[in-house]
């Protein structure tokens, strides 16, 4: 089975007045590539501006000679400043996603394979997008001539460790705006003496003083998070400053304004709808995309989201566009502009200023979507779509006593974590139990026939299963478990209605979708049908290795037939050896033991041809 290669970033410069390397960026040969351990973590680091002529200029670019186009330079500049209708003083954190605009890959990590076959599905690396996280920072200066300090730190990279990168700026930052380049350069000769982000491992990483202690999360890992062990080194001086994950948000309070719509939420994004959050300022529309995104872990977020965006983006036209339904997107966005733009959008939720009392903030209302006509439209929830699922009244309750009781923030967030991950596991443990019965018995698979194939997933089949092993039987939350995974009635019925009376595409498109016709299914299918069929190879090639007699096997077979033979177990050993089939290390030698003993029995002409020296 191919196995397409993810496609890395373009091939980046080396900076700091030092060209890059265009060595083959083996991990043998990495650390001798100037800002290969650079940008093992990071793409680039940049500093926008407010130029009284141009607005929004990029001013630094580190490394000094990484290649962006002018479209990613211009998204990047007006992505890394507040919209001016969100009036934020002093400092601001937030995050962005952009598309990438192509170009040549890395060259010394453009196989992101080795990390992301141990990664978790959702902190692998993004194939064809940059991450961005922006420090700003808007102050009085009476020496600039608008009068005010406006400038932008960002850290550009493809890993959505959001927790880590934004403790970083808050560390670089402020020194940064103090002291200005020499103070970033520093940086950034630290960063590339960093080890490599691996999976599993707890990791210590210094700079400006400072040891950030972290640990990579694994795919292997318990689904409860753990604070990360203790590294074993000792003599840490200064002690290291313990970040609990690289990636997870404060659940609770992102989701405070909205504590009573968190089921309907975790419904939309399980469908993969349309959703357009507009808040009061980048930060609270960035966080509460992210954590929109994080609440149907372990399934991966399959859909496009972008955590802050604004209406000077390339992408602006085509994602705001009436000529078609919405798109798979959420969108984070802060300019009231955006409420007559995409009032067409089957959801919109609009929050309100941020309570600064510990307090829980007032609850949004659920609203028809034809009210949201005016620019001064009220906070609330949007949409016409009814939750299948009752509302967890006990958890809210609980949530809400915690709040009074004064529970830490982060046991609030664990309890809402909890619930969010019981919800997406009821739904998704179904599917894989379908998924599992539709894998070839191992007794089938024998060493000298290609390995059997992996049966196709009949939607009627597995809903027809659902009846007596569905998520209702498990779930102590009731309601209409099956609605969220059934789609075939209510489309062919709406398909026969637009035929007669033609209603307007995004009307069909709103009740046309379930999870079958999301990008979720789409995702999480294409993933476990590759890992399936990589154990059936990897299950082959045990096969072979363990097959008693290889040379009885060849005595009545042609050459062509046995050469077919090498080159077969040739090639599944190069892809195990890469880190695409689950194999031992045992089982790679026996292969290649078997190779040989194969090459051997052949003619001379032969072995020259297939070993040639």
């Amino acid at each position: 089975m191919e196995v397409p290669v993810d496609t890395g970033p373009r091939q980046a410069g080396g900076g700091l007045g030092v060209a890059r390397s265009t060595s083959s960026g083996r991990a043998a040969r990495a650390s001798a590539i100037p800002w290969a351990r650079f940008s093992a973590w990071l793409e680039c680091v940049c500093v926008v501006t407010f130029d009284l002529e141009l607005g929004q200029a990029l001013e630094l670019v580190y490394p000094s000679d990484f290649r962006l186009t002018d479209k990613e330079k211009s998204s990047i500049c007006y992505l890394s400043f507040p919209d001016s209708h969100s009036g934020c003083l002093g400092d601001t954190q937030f995050s962005f996603r952009m598309r990438q605009c192509g170009g040549q890959k890395s060259l010394w990590h453009g196989d992101d394979r080795p990390y992301n076959s141990k990664a978790p599905l959702a902190l692998q690396r993004e194939p064809a997008h940059y991450l961005g996280y922006v420090y700003f920072r808007q102050v009085k200066d009476s020496s600039m001539k608008r009068g005010y300090f406006q400038k932008s730190l960002v850290l550009v990279s493809r890993l959505p460790f959001v927790r880590l990168f934004q403790s970083l700026l808050s560390l670089i930052a402020p020194e940064y705006f103090e002291k200005l380049a020499p103070c970033l350069e520093a940086v950034c000769n630290e960063i590339d003496q960093w080890p490599a982000p691996v999976p599993g491992q707890t990791l210590n990483l210094p700079v400006m003083g400072v040891v950030i202690q972290v640990r990579i999360p694994s795919r292997v890992d318990k689904l409860e998070p753990n604070p990360p062990k203790q590294c074993d080194q000792e003599n840490l001086l200064p002690a290291p400053v313990v970040l609990t994950s690289v990636h997870e948000l404060d659940l609770f309070r992102c989701f405070r304004p909205v504590l009573t719509h968190v089921q309907t939420l975790w419904e939309l994004m399980l469908l993969g709808e349309p959703l357009v959050v507009l808040a009061p300022s980048p930060d609270v529309s960035s966080e509460l995309v992210l954590a929109l995104t994080s609440c149907l872990q372990p399934l991966k977020f399959c859909c496009d989201f972008r955590p802050y965006f604004t209406i000077h983006d390339s992408e602006f036209k085509e994602l705001t566009t009436r000529t078609q339904a919405p798109p798979n997107v959420v969108l984070g966005v802060t300019n009231p502009f955006f409420i007559k733009t995409l009032q067409h959008w089957p959801h919109v939720l609009r929050i309100g200023e941020p309570k600064m009392s510990g307090d829980l903030p007032k609850q949004v209302k659920l609203k028809k979507p034809s009210r949201l006509k005016t620019l001064d439209t009220k906070p609330g929830l949007y949409t016409s779509y009814t939750a299948h699922l009752h509302r967890d009244k006990a958890l809210l309750k609980r949530l809400l006593k915690g709040v009074q009781k004064k529970r830490p923030w982060d046991a609030q967030s664990a309890l809402l974590r909890r619930h969010l991950l019981e919800l997406t596991q009821s739904f998704i443990i179904p599917l894989e139990h379908y998924m599992a019965s539709l894998m070839p018995l191992q007794k089938s698979i024998t060493p000298w026939k290609s390995p059997p194939q992996i049966c196709p997933f009949r939607q009627d089949d597995f809903l027809r299963s659902l009846e007596h092993a569905g998520p209702q039987l498990t779930c102590i939350l009731k309601g209409d478990w099956l609605g969220l995974y059934r789609w075939e009635n209510i489309g062919h019925r709406l398909l026969w209605v637009s035929q007669t009376y033609r209603p307007a595409p995004q009307l069909l498109l709103a009740h046309h979708r379930r999870f079958f016709k999301s990008p979720h299914f789409d995702g999480w299918y294409r993933q476990r049908h590759k890992e399936m069929a990589q154990k059936l190879e990897a299950l082959h090639l045990e096969a072979i290795c363990e097959a008693q007699n290889i040379e009885a096997w060849m005595k009545d077979k042609s050459e062509v037939e046995v050469v077919d033979l090498v080159l077969k177990l040739r090639e599944k050993l190069v892809r195990a050896q890469g880190h695409q089939l689950p194999v031992k290390e045992a089982t790679l030698q026996r292969a290649q033991l078997y190779i040989d003993t194969v090459i051997g029995s052949l003619p001379k002409d032969l072995q020259a041809v297939l070993c040639p020296p």
